[in-house]
């Protein structure tokens, strides 16, 4: 495992031919993604605190290499509030995407200049160095959408790049004309939390996402080249076993490719055939 600037050091290393993608798991929902020479970080967990399974990877102020951070929904495991100030401090002129409804609270409350901060939702593309990302509604127990705007609280994004296309959920439940929406895209790789949820987490206040056997048969209905889960590991009381969605996948979906990610561990994905 990777951490530190030795982790940055293997990122920037890192040459990604046509047609592929390298990313970085970094615990829970957070992934490093290169596409060609971009450099995106996912929903990127990086503030120390009490109840932590694993620590952070990295130091904010390790990270120069972003050209964009983005942030799937305001929890703190996924737009990280505490780090995002000297995060943005750390990447120059890099941009912090989040969903349209939240731009102007993330703006006002975490502080963040206003010309770095972009809004995506539903139909919104954003073209970030070689990299189209386009937002994707997610359904984090519940498929909200703001009644005024129209807007959701809840992405996923799909980011196309270097010949290739990968889906990041976001946290989210699998929900009505979700798959419809996904087959606009054919996904190389595909980033699909496994946590699941239950009434005495939702009593806590623990929000929940797919299963893991809803996690394999969204990733069977729409044939991704390569499914990872994420979103297992950092929480007590909010954890599920990836061996479970491998071997499910792998018995049911013989012909589709996973692996359980390792913190902090280059993987190098091809496009699928």
């Amino acid at each position: 495992m990777l951490t530190g600037n030795a982790l940055i050091e293997d990122i920037n290393a890192c040459r990604v031919g046509p047609g592929q993608c390298a990313f970085w798991w970094i615990g829970q929902h957070s992934f490093i993604v290169k596409l060609g020479q971009t450099i995106l970080y996912i929903d990127p967990f990086l503030t120390p605190m009490d109840g932590r399974r694993v620590p952070p990877l990295l130091e904010t102020k390790q990270i120069t290499n972003a050209a964009a951070i983005l942030g799937s929904h305001d929890h703190g495991d996924h737009i990280d509030r505490e780090a995002w100030p000297s995060l943005a401090a750390a990447t120059g002129s890099a941009p912090f995407i989040v969903p349209m409804l939240l731009r102007e609270r993330v703006i006002k409350e975490i502080g963040l200049p206003a010309n770095r901060v972009l809004g995506i939702d539903e139909g919104i593309s954003l073209k970030i160095g070689e990299a189209t990302i386009t937002a994707i509604p997610a359904a984090h127990e519940f498929l909200d959408i703001d009644p005024a705007t129209g807007q959701h609280p809840f992405l996923g994004f799909i980011i196309e790049a270097n010949g290739f296309r990968l889906y990041h959920a976001g946290d989210t439940c699998l929900y009505e004309g979700m798959h419809a929406k996904l087959r606009q895209w054919k996904i190389d790789l595909a980033f699909l939390p496994i946590n699941g949820r239950s009434a005495k987490q939702l009593k806590l206040n623990i929000i929940g996402n797919m299963t893991y056997q809803e996690a394999v048969d969204l990733a069977g209905s729409q044939q991704f080249g390569m499914t990872i889960p994420a979103h297992f590991e950092m929480f007590e009381p909010n954890r599920e076993d990836p061996q479970r969605f491998v071997d499910y996948l792998t018995v049911k979906y013989p012909k589709l490719a996973t692996q359980i990610p390792v913190h902090g561990q280059r993987t190098i994905v091809h496009k699928a055939s």
